[in-house]
Order: C-alpha cells, then sequence, then structure tokens
C-alpha cells in the first residue's frame, strides 16, 4: 500500500503541477490582429498530462519575452473548433505564421536550441 501511495505523488503530483499551467491563449482575433500587425505568430497545441507540451511552453512563454516582433499564443488540441482552423491534430505542435501565413511546423520539439532557431529564422 506504501508503494502504491509513494508512486501516485511521485507520477501524479508532476502531472498536476504541469497539466495547470497550459492555459488557452489563443483567439482567432488576436491572432489575425498580430498578423495584420506584422507580427510573427508563435502557436503552440498542448494537451492536459503531457510533458512534452509543458516543456515546449516553457520554452515559447520564455522567447515571448526575448523576442520583441512576436506573439506566443497556445491552445489545447481537444479544441476542435481551433484544431480545425489551424489544421492541427496533434499536442505539442508548434506552428509559426508570418505575412498572414504559415512558415513553420513541427510536431513535439522541445529543445530551447531548435525552437529559438525557427523563431530567428522567421522574426
Amino acid at each position: 500500500m506504501l508503494k502504491k501511495i509513494l508512486f501516485l505523488l511521485i507520477v501524479l503530483i508532476p502531472f498536476n503541477s504541469i497539466a495547470s499551467e497550459k492555459v488557452t491563449t489563443f483567439n482567432e482575433d488576436l491572432f489575425k490582429k498580430a498578423q495584420l500587425d506584422g507580427k510573427v505568430v508563435v502557436v503552440s497545441s498542448w494537451i492536459k498530462y503531457c510533458y512534452s507540451c509543458a516543456s515546449q511552453m516553457k520554452v515559447l512563454n520564455q522567447a515571448k519575452n526575448e523576442f520583441e516582433n512576436i506573439v506566443y499564443l497556445a491552445f489545447d488540441v481537444t479544441n476542435k473548433k481551433i484544431s480545425n482552423l489551424l489544421d492541427v491534430q496533434y499536442q505539442s505542435t508548434l506552428l509559426i505564421f508570418k505575412n498572414n501565413k504559415e512558415v513553420y511546423r513541427s510536431i513535439g520539439e522541445t529543445t530551447k536550441d531548435e525552437i529559438y532557431k525557427a523563431i530567428k529564422l522567421f522574426s
């Protein structure tokens, strides 16, 4: 019994803390306005209890403060309206839009170097 409790404390508590950090910030009006304003728009998808999503979001939250011309938006991939709009079927999908078109797409990328490299390429 003690092993089960210990397992739950080790595994489920980190899951809950990661899941609570995820928030849908994507809004179609914000998305369109940012593009009209000439911003580079970075969008990521997430799902509850996804470690790679949390890792990716941590890097992207840092990036939005380090790059002047980007707007970062995130959404729960189970939101079918947004998923269909952006043609995203998987969590931890990373999209970059510039000049009103998608210029970059990856799935599962969580390394800071690669994510920053992609943002620098288009910002």
